[in-house]
């Protein structure tokens, strides 16, 4: 199966809106934030770390190239050809080469795999903004990327993150300005169950290796000056056999 076009034209005509540069869009916070947080938890668990490195949901490839400075082999993936163009536009070196993924169809996986190999994949924030019907898909072509020898890293907004969320969209002043253009692109951001990750991922053949907790930093603040976090889990995964 592949994503409903619903989906697919939310993603496309949110990022054909955005503005260029790093930190344009409300989840977009700096490497030493965020992938480079990720990476101390997901390196110690690499069988290989000379594999392909997947960024999954790679969007305008804020991490995508702080990964590509890091390892061999990086490949930003996305669903959304308008968040392509914005991140190939900001690696103007090509530090990291970039792919159009439909990553609830298995199919377009299993070529990735066969052009690349196993591989390690990064997912941040992608499992929660899905329609119901493509949480278990995408596990599944992970399961497909990450062969016998890679590894997943993925992280995702607690559930509690949609309470705070939708505390920020009731904001008299309405919501933040970079939270406005998510909700009115009707992306639902925090909607998966806490539960769902680790579930997804046993269904798909895959083994939770280890987990935790940790904030997911934004690019928005309160009006006293405090940045917005939210409250977000990580799970490394790799193969049942592995």
């Amino acid at each position: 199966m592949s994503v409903t076009s619903r989906y697919r034209d939310a993603w496309e005509s949110f990022w054909n809106e955005v503005p260029e540069g790093q930190g344009a869009v409300f989840w977009d916070a700096e490497p030493m934030l965020t992938s480079g947080r990720h990476l101390a938890h997901f390196e110690p668990h690499l069988i290989d770390p000379g594999l392909p490195l997947i960024d999954l949901g790679c969007g305008n490839g804020t991490q995508t190239r702080f990964f590509a400075d890091r390892f061999p082999h990086v490949v930003g993936a996305d669903l959304s050809t308008a968040a392509l163009d914005h991140a190939r536009r900001s690696d103007p070196a090509g530090r990291a080469a970039y792919r159009q993924l439909d990553a609830a169809d298995k199919a377009e996986a299993e070529t990735l795999h066969a052009e690349l190999g196993d591989a390690n994949v990064y997912v941040r924030g992608v499992l929660h903004q899905c329609e119901p019907d493509d949480r278990q898909p995408l596990a599944d072509a992970l399961a497909v990327l990450v062969g016998t020898r890679g590894r997943a890293f993925l992280v995702e907004p607690c559930q509690a993150a949609g309470t705070v969320l939708a505390g920020l969209a009731r904001e008299p002043e309405g919501p933040p300005a970079k939270l406005a253009p998510v909700l009115r692109h009707g992306l639902t951001p925090g909607a998966a169950p806490d539960e769902a990750v680790p579930q997804h991922l046993r269904a798909a053949g895959l083994t939770v290796l280890a987990s935790g907790e940790l904030p997911l930093f934004t690019t928005e603040y309160t009006p006293d000056g405090a940045r917005i976090e939210l409250p977000s889990t990580w799970v490394v995964a790799g193969p049942a056999a592995g």
